[in-house]
Order: C-alpha cells, then structure tokens, then sequence
C-alpha cells in the first residue's frame, strides 16, 4: 500500500490530486480537488498567458471559493480540460451557489507543449 508523504498536497483532509497523460503528445493535465471549497489566489504573467476563471481567485470578487485548481498542457485547447472538472463537480453539486444552479468554480492555467509531441 502507498503511503502519503506527510508533507504532501493528498495529506490534507479533501483534498485530491488527478493526472492524465497524453504520451504520444508528451502533454497531459494535473487538478487539484477541494469539493468542499478552497480560498486560491493567482498571479498570471508571462508574455502570453492562457487561463480561464483566474479572475475569480483575485482578492475581492464575490465567489471566494474554488472547488478545483487545474493545470494543462496543450496551450489554449488545454483550457477545454476544465469542462470535464466542471462536469464531474457539477454532477456531485459542488459549486457557486447561483439561485438553483450550482456552477463549479475551476481556475485553470496552460502551458504551450504543441510543439514538443504529436499533438
């Protein structure tokens, strides 16, 4: 059986790690879980950054929380990633609270690989 490392993100109560590869592309993406909602902060630079939702996690907007972080290769297609977060915390209604609806908040950022793989 594997062990958490204690120092690790996983030892934290709720919080889950998920990874999928690409290896033909040699890209892939990484999310972190916090179903029950974590305060984020975000510092976007770079002279061309991709990212989705990032505004969110600036002091002062109104939705405090993020139910999930996610991380993707494959430049600006890799944002579509957050779709499958979103869906996956939506169908478990975890989220911003918007009157009946439930909108899960995932911040997401990428990386240009395009030209290291296939893909």
């Amino acid at each position: 059986m594997l062990r958490t490392p204690p120092n690790a993100i996983t030892a934290l109560p709720g919080i889950l790690v998920g990874h999928a590869s690409d290896y033909a592309a040699w890209t892939g993406c990484t999310v972190v879980l916090c179903e029950a909602g974590a305060v984020v902060g975000v510092d976007v630079r770079g002279p061309a950054p991709g990212t989705r939702e990032t505004d969110l996690a600036r002091p002062g907007h109104l939705v405090e929380r993020a139910q999930a972080v996610l991380l993707a290769g494959g430049s600006a297609f890799g944002l579509a990633a957050a779709d499958g977060v979103m869906q996956y915390l939506e169908g478990r209604g975890k989220g911003y609270r918007a009157g009946r609806a439930v909108v899960p908040i995932v911040p997401a950022a990428i990386l240009f690989d395009l030209d290291v793989g296939d893909g």
